[in-house]
């Protein structure tokens, strides 16, 4: 077994990416934790002080099943290999998920103290494009109207139950996103055993028979009208789904999180010091049009927070309902 990198089974495929700017992994990949239990994602425990942290990440790839792992270096590359038949798909994807192609050139915050001092701070930031759009979608059903603890909950429960142990010298109990069919196979009596409701779980059926027809909209490129709409003619699936799902597949620089319990009053905070729902969102983040998930992905990772007043989201249990 492999629990910090060292070598024990020979990979599949390796390379090491070698970018011409810094990369800090848990920067860039942030958007796919699940919580330190979640079975597709493990990352190692960080030394104090240090960024240089590996993360062992499965995928279910278009030729088959694969485990990544990615190690960075002290020269700035990344070390990376991978296990399994898909092993030489997901070392070709490594670029792109660690941000090659995401470019904030143009981005300007200079006139905003909080993001300017952020962008400043944080050069390693990038948005990453995973390519696998199924497995967006799936995480962000999961996640809609619920808490992140619940979301988390139902995500373990089902791929542990319902996944493919993870190729290679893998963390105990690491597994492979179940295949759509699997997804569409699930006994209703398990969604209820996991907290998914009735309503969540016939979209993530949909989503499911929908899959092949996801994975094309990444030829489309990083995030369109064309994109969204495509993804929205899922029945249950609305423009907050959508967007979920675009900022990580595809890497979409423009995807604003519409409909969610807690972002409009984050934006709203951090850029005028006062709460404000969709539509003041959207109007303050307007001066930055094609660029602003970076934005609010600026405003994530500088490390402001909202003041803490007012009702927290219940968590609620569908289990025994």
């Amino acid at each position: 077994m492999d629990q910090g990198g060292a070598e024990v089974t020979a990979p599949d495929a390796r390379t090491t990416y070698l970018p011409d700017r810094e990369v800090d992994l848990r920067l860039v990949l942030r958007p796919l934790f699940r919580g330190v239990v979640d079975p597709t994602c493990r990352w190692d425990a960080a030394p104090p002080g240090s960024r240089r942290v590996g993360v062992w990440r499965t995928a279910r790839t278009p030729l088959g099943d694969a485990s990544l792992r990615l190690d960075p270096r002290a020269d700035g590359g990344v070390e990376a290999r991978a296990w399994g038949p898909g092993a030489e798909w997901a070392i070709a994807g490594v670029p792109e998920l660690l941000g090659e192609g995401d470019d904030w050139s143009d981005l300007d915050v200079s006139a905003h103290p909080l993001l300017r001092d952020a962008r400043r701070r944080l050069p390693a930031l990038r948005l990453m494009r995973t390519n696998h759009v199924f497995e967006a979608m799936a995480s962000a059903v999961l996640e809609q109207k619920v808490t992140g603890l619940e979301a988390r909950r139902a995500w373990r429960q089902l791929i542990l139950g319902h996944g493919e142990p993870a190729p290679g010298p893998v963390p105990t109990g690491m597994r492979v996103l179940p295949s759509p069919e699997r997804w569409r196979l699930i006994p209703s009596w398990e969604w209820h055993r996991a907290g998914v409701d009735p309503k969540r779980s016939r979209t993530l059926i949909a989503v499911a028979t929908s899959a092949a027809g996801l994975e094309r909209t990444l030829a489309l490129g990083r995030g369109s009208e064309e994109i969204t709409r495509r993804l929205r003619s899922i029945p249950g699936v609305g423009i907050w789904t959508a967007a979920e799902t675009t900022q990580r597949a595809h890497g979409d620089p423009d995807s604003v999180s519409v409909g969610d319990y807690h972002v409009h009053d984050t934006v709203g905070w951090a850029l005028v010091g006062h709460a404000v729902d969709d539509d003041g969102m959207l109007e303050l983040l307007e001066p930055w049009r094609g660029h602003r998930q970076r934005v609010m992905r600026l405003i994530e990772a500088s490390g402001f927070r909202k003041p803490r007043f007012g009702p927290r989201m219940t968590v609620q249990d569908h289990r025994a309902h």
